[in-house]
């Protein structure tokens, strides 16, 4: 008897530092929870908090010494410790993979109490993992012998247009000779023939493996059955068998375990890549994490089964669970819904990626970890690649990295050894041979973000399977448009990503059509994993918000417009033909909007307000071309944006409108269902949105609204997706993000309506009715208790009205010349009503960088720009919307021309992404800076840099490296390989790597670079560089050289490579603009020569009005030497003159002034 055993658990979180024997003084401490629980995720400023989970249940136990009792924890994050009537019981340490033990030798008769402790140090992930029992917990009560838990290993194999099924049970206990196996199978009630047949009908196993026998204390009991033509699992109908198996005896049915079974073939062809049921699919994958958004951790299968429903509808047929074995119910839903599964199991090996992550387990602990991931995940239909691990350094570092994995592989062959699915790994190192070396043992090889590598490899090793394990990460926000298209910008003040696709990371595709594209044209590639499907919470790149921007789905469940371009290429136009259009339509008057169109369809036509804007092509077929969306441009204005898409007889097939909208005038509620099983764990998935007085959707609203829920309902999550909104996910009151917010309603046990109410200040409120009915989803009631309840706020404040938009107008225009040198822009605020008035206003180039184009002056609302050279600029305007960062930002275009060149200002910061050109690869850098190729020679240049008569040459650079080994850098004036350039610096640099962070370093560099010149950064390794600046030097204290004089004049003397040589009768070195400051100088030192005899040099010193004059003799000598004067002490900015007299003789070098 197996029973789920959520119910009944009080908890208690403390620190790290505290024990079993202190958390015993706290019993009255513990509060009832339910069970899966992540206690990490009810504050969004706390996601990592350092602290120790203790869960306590008492039960009762009727003191049967003839049964056995285990318990199956699904899954507890992480380092478990359980004790049993206060004795330590059992430990596990991963917190991904699921363990059962025996509790039969700690318990008494009647009352008992198991305690379960759990640890989170940070950082042990690079991702959110949540924390605590976040998993099902199962009781099981089980005869002396018994089927052990996922004992029961089940194959098929082909055999004509039947199959045969092998099943395999391992029982323990002992052998009962009077005790039977058997087998029945079903399809939706009906049962199915079994015809039993010998080993022979299944080769390839060798004989050991084939038949029933009894091995380390088990005994495995193997049976074949034939299977007459049964009806094949695959993507687009997954028919699911039930196997039941019985341990019977005298009739007796002691134990009764339920299986899923899915008849399907696989194959996989170096050349042509995979295959199911002997026709060719290619995998439309995308990576998962395991969070669900405002749950957490918490696995809750109405949650899973709403993701998988809209990856379906996507086109997608793979996943990979990344980086970690999933939660069971992931995978039982992979089989019901029609999903390729890769099953992976570690992030880490040995070698660790953070301080307290599984490393420090992994020696001693994952044979046991390998055991009980196969052996959970092989029966799967799903599963087709059982993944050792992701982005493993171990695999890059030596030749321990190949001994793991061919003793990971041969753990994954000892528990799967009928091949229901072969073993994998997905790298990023395969440009490096020891990773190569460990492809070649798996054969089976995913390539991380190195789709540049699939020809070659595939020609060197045409034996390899090749996929793409990990592809894209292009980031982008919901619902946010950082214009133009052209530009690369991948981060920006209001910390989100562009939904236009152009926010490109450093590592990732270059677009979203190269990267549907070469997987497209690459016959032999199995096909790819799109990082991610959804976005989870954790890894923010390139910000250090809340969640990541990777998916082509927000955390709240709600489709980006990524979402719809990958549609475009994994969903068949004879299916569903659909199309869509984006942004949004709600900017500036005369803006310049870039729009794009992504459909299925052949050809689509966009039209504006009724004017078509042109008819394109697609490119569709392999080797067809990338465009693959369409793109326009045009000038906002009010009205409607429709999207046509057509076939290539130009037959209609599908139209989308989007139209433009004011401000919030009455909340709407949309229920993705109004019926849901009252079991105390079904959910109700409510959009929360508003319409304007119009009726149209506010597609960039951001009311804050209140949700109550009364009757037979909790609310359990609020989400809207947005990576930099901290208020609790388990609150009562949240901001929509860009029109939407997600609400969570889970059903009570007991059957009734649900009502919800959603209200907000200054609209009308929306109610909705739900209906929590009888019967059970999972064959039980579980009781529950937790709600979201009232919480601080923190983005903005409760009771507030956020501003929506800021309209820019320019009464002017929009061109600078010489005769409209002044312009102003205007600033309007909607909806009126919006408590923040403060706004911020500065000028940008396309990459959102600060320019130096125009002087920007702000009078309230209004901006009043002075044009200072020629070009291009965006004038935008933010806000911060009531919060403590910058939340909106709206802009429009300039251009000047007629004022000149304007110059880049090394003493101000510029910024890497500012680059004028490059050689080799570059990618977008974090914070606007540049991330050059992690293989192969890139220079980075930088034009038309401005250093000033004095110039510099300490340069400062902040860095982020991905680890902390030595990086070689090189440093030119001009561009390295072309005429005139000069090597300034070869050095190090070398820092202990803290990930997504930058760290300055200095450099001294052989010269001051002086005048408008180009630097160049020439690296063999991957950076990013934030940019650099160079540090302003005071001339007066410099090593000058006699030759950089502001004037030499005099009867005779002759410049020579930095020196003023033969300096004879009257003649004077004039150095200007020199500031000693207050502290002044007391000291010069000359490096010279005078060759026929001492000279008298006269340094005269003139403020403007006074003039003072000292003399230093220099002696005779016929070599440069350096020598030293004390100087009566000068103050101030001065004019200093070296002035040689009658009869002087003199090779001037260099000097140098400084404090006494």
């Amino acid at each position: 008897m197996k029973t789920l055993w959520n119910d009944g658990w009080v908890f208690l979180k403390t620190q790290p530092e505290e024990n079993f024997t202190d958390v015993q003084q706290k019993a009255e401490e513990f509060q009832p929870v339910d069970v899966p629980h992540d206690w990490l995720i009810y504050d969004a400023t706390k996601l990592y908090e350092d602290s120790r989970g203790w869960y306590r249940k008492q039960f009762y136990w009727d003191g049967d010494r003839e049964k056995r009792v285990f318990l199956t924890f699904e899954g507890v994050y992480m380092d478990c410790c359980i004790y049993i009537n206060q004795a330590p019981a059992f430990e596990w340490k991963y917190g991904y993979s699921g363990f059962t033990f025996e509790l039969g030798p700690f318990l008494q008769k009647g009352e008992n109490e198991i305690c379960v402790c759990a640890t989170f140090r940070n950082p042990n992930s690079r991702w959110y993992s949540g924390a605590g029992i976040y998993r099902n917990v199962w009781l099981k009560i089980t005869e002396k012998t018994y089927i052990a838990e996922d004992g029961i290993y089940i194959s098929t194999r082909k055999r004509g247009e039947d199959f045969v099924l092998r099943v395999e049970t391992e029982l323990r206990g002992g052998k009962d000779r009077e005790a039977v196996i058997s087998h029945r199978l079903s399809l939706q009630g009906k049962e199915i023939p079994l015809q039993k047949v010998d080993s022979s009908f299944f080769p390839g196993l060798s004989k050991e493996k084939a038949e029933s026998r009894e091995e380390n204390g088990s005994f495995f009991e193997t049976q074949y059955y034939l299977v007459q033509a049964p009806r094949l699992w695959d993507t687009e109908e997954p028919v699911l068998y039930s196997l039941t198996t019985m341990l019977q005896k005298e009739n007796e049915i002691l134990q009764q375990e339920e299986n899923g079974v899915g008849f399907r073939e696989t194959a996989f062809d170096p050349d042509r890549g995979f295959f199911l049921n002997g026709k060719h699919c290619k995998l439309k994958g995308v990576c998962e994490h395991h969070d669900l958004g405002a749950l957490g951790a918490a696995v809750n299968v109405s949650a899973i089964r709403r993701k998988f429903r809209i990856l379906k509808e996507m086109g997608v047929n793979a996943i990979r669970g990344s980086h970690n074995m999933m939660a069971p119910d992931f995978m039982r839903l992979a089989d019901e819904m029609g999903f390729l599964m890769i099953s992976e199991a570690f992030d880490m090996w040995e070698r660790s990626k953070t301080e307290y992550d599984y490393a420090r387990f992994f020696k001693d602990w994952h044979e046991r970890d390998v055991e009980s991931w196969v052996k959970r995940d092989r029966n799967h239909p799903s599963v087709i690649l059982l993944s050792i691990g992701n982005e493993i350094y171990d695999t890059h570092a030596g030749e321990r990295g190949l001994e793991l994995t061919r003793e990971l592989k041969e753990l994954v062959e000892k528990y799967d050894p009928c091949q229901n699915a072969r073993p994998t790994i997905g790298s990023n190192y395969m440009p490096w041979e020891n990773a190569q070396k460990c492809a070649d043992i798996l054969k089976i090889a995913g390539y991380n973000y190195s789709e540049k590598y699939y020809e070659k490899h595939h020609r060197e090793h045409p034996d390899w399977v090749i996929y793409g394990s990990e592809t894209s990460s292009i980031v982008q926000s919901r619902g946010v448009y950082h214009f133009p298209l052209h530009a690369g910008i991948l981060a920006e003040d209001d910390e989100q990503c562009s939904a236009l696709g152009n926010s490109i990371t450093s590592w990732g595709a270059r677009s979203v059509e190269n990267c549907i594209t070469i997987d497209r044209d690459t016959p032999f590639s199995m096909g790819q994993f799109l990082w991610t499907g959804f976005d989870y919470i954790g890894e923010p790149t390139p910000y250090h918000t809340k969640n990541s921007y990777f998916g082509q789905v927000d955390t709240a469940g709600f489709p980006k417009d990524t979402y719809y371009m990958w549609k475009s290429a994994f969903v068949d136009v004879e299916k569903e033909p659909f199309v869509h259009v984006l942004p949004y339509w709600d900017f500036n008057p005369g803006q310049q909007i870039d729009i794009r169109v992504c459909s299925n369809a052949p050809v689509v036509e966009l039209f504006l307000n009724g004017r078509s804007l042109g008819k394109q092509k697609l490119s569709k077929a392999p080797g067809s071309g990338k465009k693959v969306i369409a793109d326009y441009q045009a000038l906002y204005e009010p009205g409607e944006l429709l999207a046509a898409a057509y076939d290539e007889e130009g037959r209609e097939l599908a139209r989308r409108k989007k139209h433009s909208f004011g401000d919030s005038k009455r909340i709407v509620l949309k229920p993705e269902s109004t019926e849901e099983p009252a079991d105390g764990v079904s959910l109700f998935f409510v959009e929360i949105g508003t319409c304007d007085q119009q009726g149209y959707p506010v597609e960039n609203a951001c009311d804050r609204v209140t949700v109550e829920v009364t009757g037979a309902g909790r609310l359990v999550g609020l989400d809207n997706g947005d990576s930099t909104d901290e208020d609790s996910y388990k609150g009562i009151s949240r901001r929509l993000f860009n029109g939407k917010l997600l609400a969570m309603i889970q059903t009570d046990n007991a059957p009734g309506e649900i009502e919800v109410l959603v209200t907000a200040p200054g609209l009308i409120p929306a109610r909705l009715s739900l209906y929590s009915a009888e019967g059970s989803s999972i064959g039980g009631m579980i009781t529950k208790r937790e709600k979201n309840t009232k919480r601080p706020v923190v983005t903005g404040r409760e009771e507030e009205i956020p501003v929506r938009k800021i309209t820019l107008t320019a009464p002017e225009g929009q061109s600078f010349d010489k005769e409209h040198q002044v312009l102003t822009a205007k600033a309007h605020i909607e909806p009126e009503e919006a408590q923040d008035h403060e706004l911020i206003f500065q000028a940008v180039g396309d990459g959102g960088v600060p320019c130096n184009l125009v002087e920007v002056v702000q009078e309230e609302s209004k901006a009043v720009m002075t044009a200072k050279g020629d070009g291009a600029f965006r004038l935008r305007c933010m806000s911060k919307s009531g919060t403590g960062k910058i939340r909106l930002i709206s802009q429009l275009e300039f251009t000047i021309t007629g004022m000149g060149q304007a110059y880049l200002d090394p003493y101000d910061f510029i910024c890497g992404s500012l680059y004028t050109s490059f050689r080799g690869e570059v990618g977008n850098g974090n914070e606007r800076g540049v991330a050059t190729a992690r293989d192969g020679e890139t220079v980075v240049s930088y034009g038309n840099i401005d250093f000033g008569q004095t110039g510099s040459d300490e340069i400062t650079i902040p860095i982020f490296a991905l680890d902390s080994q030595p990086y070689d850098i090189q440093i030119y004036e001009g561009i390295p390989g072309k005429e005139g350039s000069s090597l300034l610096f070869q050095g190090i640099y070398q820092k202990p790597s803290i990930w997504n962070v930058y760290q300055p370093e200095t450099f001294r560099l052989c010269r001051r670079l002086k005048g408008i010149t180009t630097i160049s950064f020439l690296l063999h390794q991957k950076i990013h560089i934030k940019g650099f600046s160079f540090q302003r030097q005071n001339k007066a204290f410099l090593r000058l050289l006699a030759s950089e004089a502001d004037a030499v004049y005099g009867d005779s003397f002759q410049k020579r490579e930095g020196c003023v040589e033969q300096i004879g009768n009257n003649v004077s070195l004039e150095f200007r603009e020199m500031d000693f400051g207050e502290e002044g100088t007391g000291k010069l030192t000359i490096c010279g020569r005078a060759p026929k005899g001492a000279c008298s040099i006269h340094v005269r010193f003139f403020d403007g009005e006074e003039e003072s004059k000292q003399i230093v003799e220099f002696g005779e000598g016929i070599e440069y030497e350096e020598k030293e004067f004390v100087l009566s002490k000068v103050k101030g900015k001065q004019t200093v003159t070296f002035v040689f007299m009658p009869g002087s003789c003199f090779d001037f070098k260099d000097f140098q002034f400084s404090i006494e």
